[in-house]
């Protein structure tokens, strides 16, 4: 079969591989109909994730239909067509049974770490992929959803509602800030209009995406270009600052924004993946009693997301900007790794 493999910082290929087989029980293999690239994905390309061995077929997103069943399965069967979660579970060890799948004990991949496939197992960007844990790790696709839709639900959505909206305790009436108009930072701000804020305020340097970002649910634009950003993101509370700053980067900057436009008893609910340390002023913020929340998703909220897409109430397949064929799998990284360059959001590979 045909994967997009790693070959050391700066390298990748797609190249023939083996087939996956099945090794656990509780394994699927699936025949990939769509995948999509992360930011993460580009990271491990630049080098930034040495843990990421040589050879490592990349890719943690996905739809597909299973082609075969471990001998534990009984509630999947060759033929289902399913969404693949970017974490992989267990379901039963103490993390799972709290809903922390993130951090699922079982020693697949490795202990502690839920998000494994393209990272510390083969990934989803290929013909076929084998998925651990799969009753507790795939979804069903409704009939009907197309993969622009389905292929939003393995991460992008989850992760923007559970580590922006839920860990930022959004509620009815906040005024909510986000920063950063890409694909995650969007999902924050399609998700957070569940909880019914008052405003939704995107911030972001790109005109483009603040564009995009008001047909995404924005009910304001900030561009931070501006050398009265804050002000005006202020002139849109009561002064005093927003009741929820989501940092959607992943940079210390943009971080140091969040808790610079939040109000005293707000929460910054951190979702951008940082690869260097953030200055935290806590001589200024201790007093102000603010909530600083982060983490990796658990997708636990896959599933009730899984039935707002379907049922049209979110919608999802706005995020696709660009189709690409499997064999296109190249060009289609050249596409998202110059994102700005090409106005470019997710890229649909099926």
């Amino acid at each position: 079969m045909k994967a997009l493999v790693y070959e050391g910082p700066g390298k990748k290929a797609w190249k023939d591989v083996p087939r996956p087989v099945i090794t656990s029980p509780t394994d699927v293999v699936v025949k990939m109909i769509a995948t999509t690239i992360c930011g993460t994905d580009l990271h491990i390309l630049k080098g930034d994730v040495p843990e990421v061995e040589v050879g490592r077929i990349l890719g943690h997103e996905g739809i597909g239909e299973i082609t075969e069943v471990g001998e534990g399965i009984t509630q999947l069967a060759v033929g289902d067509r399913v969404i693949l979660s970017c974490v992989s579970s267990c379901g039963k060890c103490a993390n799972c049974r709290q809903g922390l799948y993130s951090h699922c004990l079982d020693p697949e991949g490795i202990a502690g770490i839920g998000w494994i496939l393209g990272y510390m197992i083969d990934g989803t960007q290929a013909e076929y992929v084998r998925v651990p844990f799969a009753e507790n790790s795939v979804y069903k696709l409704p009939k009907g959803m197309t993969d622009a839709e389905g292929i939003l639900l393995s991460d992008i959505l989850p992760t923007g509602f559970e580590i922006g909206v839920q860990y930022g305790q959004v509620k009815p009436g906040d005024v909510v800030a986000v920063i950063g108009s890409g694909p995650v930072g969007l999902a924050a701000v399609m998700t957070a209009r569940l909880y019914g804020p008052s405003k939704i305020i995107a911030v972001d340097l790109d005109s483009a995406r603040l564009k995009r970002a008001a047909g995404f649910g924005a009910t304001d634009t900030v561009n931070s270009g501006d050398k009265d950003w804050k002000k005006q993101v202020l002139a849109l509370t009561d002064g005093q600052g927003v009741d929820v700053a989501i940092e959607a980067v992943g940079i210390p900057l943009t971080f140091t924004m969040a808790t610079e436009v939040v109000r005293p008893g707000g929460h910054v609910a951190n979702i951008g993946v940082h690869g260097k340390p953030v200055e935290l002023k806590l001589n200024e913020l201790w007093i102000r009693n603010i909530g600083i929340s982060m983490g990796l998703v658990n997708t636990n909220t896959l599933g009730m997301l899984l039935k707002l897409v379907a049922e049209h109430k979110l919608p999802a397949k706005k995020f696709v900007t660009h189709e690409f064929t499997f064999d296109e799998m190249l060009k289609a990284y050249d596409v998202f790794g110059n994102a700005a360059g090409n106005d470019a959001l997710k890229v649909l590979i099926h």
